[in-house]
């Protein structure tokens, strides 16, 4: 899983020779862009839109989605819930909103090389040193958040592997609760590490 996200897959489209910091600015204002007009309606283009910037970036989709099984089954207890709880247009707008955040963050980190992405980073943030600051924190922020996010997969994957091995797989019960719990385990566990590496402050 961790094949998915946070691994730079060399090549030469468009979004493999953009700089950093534009690219950057490209994901940032596209999160606003789905956030702002979330709805029945425009989720789902938007949706679609991803998932053709995601082949566009030379993302495999049919392995990228294989791999994505654990979140794809999370996106159905997702759906289920709010289908419940609010309604079905509702719940057509959370999952296809983060579905399309998701692919596009797939799209940036396989077009980007994560060094290129943290000196950006320190780049950036340098000039605000005088307030305080400390642009090398920023980039270990945003190499922890690389770093998470296929750990966060491979519990869910894990998690849905143990379910099933049980015969719990379609009991939401089964699969959210020792999901958190291994989620914020991996979390203390990360703390942990850069604590002893007195990276705690």
């Amino acid at each position: 899983m961790s094949e998915l996200l946070g691994a730079y897959r060399p090549g030469s489209t468009l979004l493999h020779r953009m700089p950093v910091g534009p690219k950057l600015a490209v994901v940032a204002a596209w999160s606003i862009v789905v956030v702002a007009t979330r709805g029945p309606l425009f989720s789902p283009v938007l949706a679609a839109l991803a998932i053709g910037i995601a082949i566009w970036s030379g993302l495999a989709l049919r392995r990228t989605l294989r791999t994505m099984r654990g979140f794809l089954l999370l996106m159905v207890l997702v759906a289920a819930f709010q289908t419940w709880q609010r309604g079905p247009e509702v719940a057509v707008t959370v999952v296809t909103s983060l579905l399309a955040l998701l692919l596009v963050g797939l799209a940036f980190t396989a077009t980007t090389a994560v060094d290129d992405l943290l000196g950006t980073v320190e780049r950036i943030t340098s000039p605000l040193r005088f307030v305080g600051v400390r642009p090398e924190r920023v980039a270990l922020a945003f190499a922890l958040v690389l770093r998470a996010l296929p750990a966060v997969l491979e519990v869910a994957t894990q998690t849905r592997d143990a379910a099933r091995a049980r015969g719990l797989e379609r009991s939401p019960r089964a699969l959210l609760v020792p999901f958190a719990i291994r989620v914020v385990a991996h979390a203390y566990a990360t703390g942990d590490a850069l604590a002893a590496r007195g990276l705690d402050d």
